[in-house]
């Protein structure tokens, strides 16, 4: 088996607070000294056998000289501590402000729990290591950084009396010839055999062909005390199921007419197919599914043993995984960053606590970043493998609900393999698209964040009119809505209905995400005109979306839809013009 299942009944490792990673050098616009005397900064020492990652915020690597923001000097290398992070003031601009300085301590103290930046410092306070074996392909799982802590080492006095005896810590090398020996415990939930879902029986089948789930499908059945209203949507999605089965089943898929029956939401009985259609993952023609999918499966898989052994190698006779002992010639730092960003992918969401979950997000990930030496991992891109790879996972399990009570390491191994190689090409396809927004500089996002501060100057002129007075700078709170697409904001749920629109457009993510986030920027603006830099800031990080359903989503996607008729491939938007009409005349086509 690829996986295995967790051997522990564990409690899950708790998600721990990110803490801001000192910028006093940078030229990013999010950080300025306070005006004001700070106690002098602790200086800590640091093991110089340590492996340390790229841990690094996005702000810091872009090139804000082009935004014309001012500021000189260079990201600092290591992350500092914590404390010397909390003594840094967000300011927009290095002009000084008449009003009332806003709550410092106030807004630090929110920002030190909502920031995505990593000190190395605390993830060596959030884990224990152990050795272990690895998987099938020998990848270490370092899912939980940490190094051994005094108290592992006094566990295990009898067999670490010689490391005991030079320090108490065991020392960790980059150039370890297995670095097994630097994993952590397994720390993972284990669900209660009762609330196991259940594989479909005819697993094989979907493995080789989507298609053959087509047939599966079971119409919901109508209440005999069901209302009127509630008759009329149990038959209009059947309705809509069957629309999409037709076409799907077609020996030739015509893809003008699955985008537009996809816009307005995939029905998930169907969703993985269609996703994978619409990516180009899949061929239209039936004849060539079979193979094509059989092909690109087993490159991924190649490509995974490759990544993880010396030179390229090929496993020992009868197994998967290289010879212990082995160098594997990983990229320490993109692999060490990618182990740390997957743990804290979807803490709050139990499907990803698995290890399975994890180990294979983490092999995506690095093969991917391999693969794609222009632009490495950047922070970010483990949130959008993320809706694929729960998506194709479901077109196995009879339970539509998998985000609980289910450990996907119990799975058979063939499923998982299937999961992950489809969830690899289809982000790879996805990223193909927006790659410029995580080369160096990110200049992607730099265009999309500059373009959402025209088109809503554009659609309303009062807010960013008040944004302005404010000092506040779209790329202090846009930047992530541009670099993970907006997952932080909503659900995964909710993200997954909103990517079957993006799908369904010809550059849903390069070109129509910016009217969504000028939809959902202009969406809060009663609220925004009202607060000033900290109330902004504070509210922007942390928006009231918990509780947003389908139909939220599909609100915001219409609004968006209108903007972009408006104002796509017109150049009235980039100067500024029209303000409050052009709000009032877009909130009239949605009526």
């Amino acid at each position: 088996m690829m996986f295995s299942s967790s051997a522990g009944g564990k409690k899950a490792t708790p998600q721990q607070e990110m803490v801001q990673v000192d910028r006093s050098d940078s030229a990013s616009p999010f950080w300025k000294a306070p005006q004001r005397d700070t106690p002098p900064l602790k200086k800590t020492t640091r093991d110089s056998s340590l492996v340390v990652g790229a841990a690094y915020s996005h702000a810091d690597i872009l090139k804000f000289d082009s935004l014309n923001i001012s500021g000189s000097g260079s990201r600092p290398r290591t992350p500092p501590s914590a404390t010397s992070a909390l003594e840094r003031v967000p300011t927009a601009s290095p002009t000084t402000r008449t009003s009332k300085p806003p709550p410092f301590k106030q807004y630090m103290n929110f920002l030190s729990s909502t920031n995505d930046d990593w000190t190395a410092d605390e993830a060596e306070d959030m884990y224990d290591y152990e050795s272990d074996d690895g998987d099938d392909f020998g990848l270490p799982s370092l899912s939980n950084m940490k190094r051994r802590t005094r108290k592992k080492a006094e566990q295990s006095r009898a067999h670490t009396d010689d490391t005991l005896n030079g320090g108490g810590r065991e020392r960790r090398y980059s150039n370890s010839e297995d670095i097994a020996i630097e994993r952590p415990a397994a720390s993972y939930p284990m669900p209660k055999k009762s609330e196991g879902k259940i594989l479909r029986p005819q697993y094989k089948e979907i493995l080789r062909d989507p298609a053959n789930a087509l047939h599966l499908i079971n119409h919901p059945s109508i209440p005999a005390n069901a209302t009127p209203k509630e008759v009329d949507a149990i038959n209009s999605r059947i309705t809509r199921i069957n629309k999409f089965k037709k076409l799907l089943q077609a020996s030739t898929i015509p893809l003008p007419d699955l985008r537009s029956l996809a816009w307005s939401g995939v029905p998930e009985e169907v969703r993985a197919m269609t996703w994978q259609l619409l990516l180009s993952y899949l061929p239209t023609s039936s004849e060539r599914r079979v193979a094509t999918l059989e092909r690109k499966r087993k490159e991924y898989l190649d490509g995974v043993r490759q990544a993880f052994e010396k030179g390229g190698g090929q496993p020992a006779p009868g197994s998967s995984a290289p010879p212990r002992g082995t160098n594997r010639g990983l990229d320490e730092a993109i692999w060490h960053q990618i182990s740390i960003d997957v743990p804290r992918t979807n803490p709050h969401i139990e499907l990803y606590s698995y290890e399975a979950t994890q180990r294979s997000l983490e092999r995506i990930l690095y093969v991917w970043a391999v693969r794609h030496p222009a632009s490495g991992y950047v922070q970010g891109i483990n949130d959008l493998v993320t809706p694929f790879w729960q998506v194709f996972l479901g077109t196995y399990i009879t339970d539509p609900d998998i985000e609980s009570g289910m450990d996907p390491g119990q799975l058979p191994k063939a499923v998982l393999d299937a999961v992950e190689a489809d969830s690899f090409w289809c982000l790879t396809k996805l990223l193909d698209g927006i790659q410029d927004h995580y080369i160096v500089a990110q200049p992607g996002i730099q265009r999309q964040v500059s373009a959402l501060r025209d088109l809503t100057a554009r659609i309303d002129a009062g807010l960013a009119k008040h944004l302005e007075k404010e000092q506040v700078e779209f790329i202090q709170f846009s930047f992530r809505w541009m670099n993970c697409l907006l997952m932080r904001e909503i659900s995964v749920k909710n993200t997954i209905r909103m990517w079957d629109t993006y799908m369904a457009e010809e550059q849903g993510f390069s070109e129509f995400h910016l009217y969504v986030c000028a939809a959902f920027l202009v969406k809060w603006s009663d609220k925004l005109v009202k607060m000033d830099f900290q109330e902004i800031m504070m509210f922007l990080q942390s928006l009231p979306t918990r509780d947003w359903t389908e139909k939220d989503i599909e609100l915001l996607l219409s609004e968006a839809y209108i903007w972009q008729s408006l104002f796509k491939g017109s150049s009235a938007h980039l100067k500024g013009q029209g303000g409050e009409g052009s709000r009032s005349a877009g909130m009239n086509l949605t009526l």
